[in-house]
């Protein structure tokens, strides 16, 4: 059993190793390509169901399943065999994105040749979801084997302010090509990034990432590795192993986590305040997608054109808290980070669902737009950067997985219970409950974090 723990990750020493080198910024470019591509299909897939194969309610509901499902389902299981892996990892992503480039190419093809169905489609929406679900479990541990420990919050940041940049410009650009092209070719745009992405994970050559001198995360996993190792028996400054130690030969087993096993690291991830923030605020999140337009519209009457523009801004807090939140790791630590992502994100939601018509909900929207995705960035960066940190080599996907399940458990639980607060209350009630809900989980820890002096989590066993 091995701790892993939330890194505190203090101020960083000019000894910290040089970020970002070539392996991350090839991989940070694939992935921008393929979640810039992806974005497209989240609009052209959709509009070839409804438009070109005349999709019913129910079809679209399961195609909207099917796209989604599949990848949270694999996550845990694709992530038990990556930690397992002895093999390069960025080969078998690229295999991934060209699986993914070969089921966008399909679609037109099908098409053209007139035997694309609904439930082609939904198959071959269901094997790229997997597909995406297997690459995910191999991402996150080739980012700790190419990205220095001291970085790994700021690299994490990078790539969701790319993210929050494709979610803008993804349907934008799927939206004009539909304009000028059917549906199913529009596809080919997913296709091609998915090539492009491949390509550029060929050039990925990881190593160990070189942490510095004394440059880690969290200062106090240096010390815990030294007891383990005198624990054990093994000393790597004297070439001795835990093997060589007791007298073994044999190599360790495998280990992967198993049902009771999932069970147990999802408890005790869930006992660690930054992932129990993240969860609140990813709930919440969940509560308000089926309310906020109904209330923008119903509520404060707000046009159509004017909250599309607004909710645009969304995606400026997100790659303005990417960019910055290395900064802000090293500058202010881990810890005032995480309390900072946390107390933005129930800032967001103040103003809201207490406004009418008029200019106060307009500051509402700006607020909630940019706040929310400021705070829920620089929040989600750190959780994720400070776990690949402190968690053991052999387990970082499947700790990983299980942040990203807990984390999308969230927002699925909360989407029927702010529909079903809007059934019952009406939608100006849904959204202050929304907000109830936060200040109850996120305030009292922003007081714990202040009176501990932002210490670190204890460990986590998995």
């Amino acid at each position: 059993m091995t701790p892993t723990t939330l890194a505190d990750g203090g101020e960083q020493t000019s000894a910290s190793p040089v970020f970002p080198d070539r392996p991350f910024r090839a991989l940070w470019a694939a992935t921008g390509l393929s979640q810039v591509g992806s974005a497209v299909s989240n609009v052209t897939i959709p509009m070839c169901a409804a438009v070109t194969l005349g999709a019913s309610a129910l079809e679209m509901t399961s195609l909207a399943v099917a796209e989604v499902l599949p990848s949270l389902l694999i996550r845990l299981p694709a992530a038990g065999w990556s930690d397992g892996l002895r093999r390069p990892r960025a080969p078998m992503m690229a295999a991934c994105n060209l699986v993914q480039a070969a089921i966008m190419g399909a679609v037109p093809l099908l098409w053209w040749l007139g035997v694309l169905h609904m439930v082609l489609l939904l198959v071959l929406a269901a094997v790229a979801s997997a597909a995406l679900g297997v690459y995910s479990a191999l991402a996150s541990p080739l980012l700790v084997q190419i990205v220095p420990k001291a970085h790994l919050v700021e690299a994490n940041g990078k790539i969701s302010a790319t993210r929050s940049i494709a979610d803008i410009s993804g349907p934008a650009l799927g939206g004009a090509l539909l304009a000028r092209i059917a549906a199913p070719y529009v596809v080919l745009v997913d296709a091609l990034s998915f090539l492009a992405s491949a390509a550029l994970l060929t050039r990925v050559r990881p190593g160990t990432a070189d942490d510095g001198a004394g440059a880690t995360a969290d200062p106090t996993a240096d010390q815990e590795n030294a007891d383990t190792r005198a624990a054990t028996g093994a000393d790597p400054a004297a070439g001795t192993s835990p093997e060589k130690a007791t007298g073994g030969t044999s190599k360790p087993p495998k280990q992967r986590l198993g049902a009771a096993a999932n069970l147990r690291l999802a408890l005790a991830m869930a006992r660690q305040s930054g992932v129990r923030a993240m969860v609140a605020v990813a709930f919440v999140n969940g509560v308000t997608q089926p309310v906020l337009v109904l209330f923008l519209v119903r509520s404060v009457h707000m046009g159509p054109s004017l909250i599309g523009t607004l909710l645009a801004l969304g995606a400026v807090g997100g790659v303005t808290g990417g960019l910055l939140v290395g900064r802000a790791q090293k500058r202010l630590g881990s810890g005032r980070t995480l309390a900072l992502g946390t107390a933005v994100s129930l800032l967001s939601l103040a103003l809201l669902p207490f406004t009418t018509a008029g200019p106060s909900a307009m500051a509402g929207l700006v607020l909630l737009e940019l706040a929310g995705s400021f705070g829920g960035t620089l929040l989600v960066a750190t959780v994720f950067g400070s776990l690949q940190a402190a968690a053991p080599k052999d387990r970082i996907a499947q700790v990983m997985a299980m942040a990203f399940v807990l984390l999308q458990a969230a927002s699925l639980i909360g989407v029927p219970v702010g529909g079903a607060l809007a059934i019952a209350f009406g939608t100006r009630w849904a959204m202050i409950a929304a907000f109830a809900v936060m200040a109850a989980a996120l305030g009292p820890q922003l007081v714990r974090w202040a009176v501990t002096r932002w210490a670190p989590d204890p460990p986590i066993t998995v």
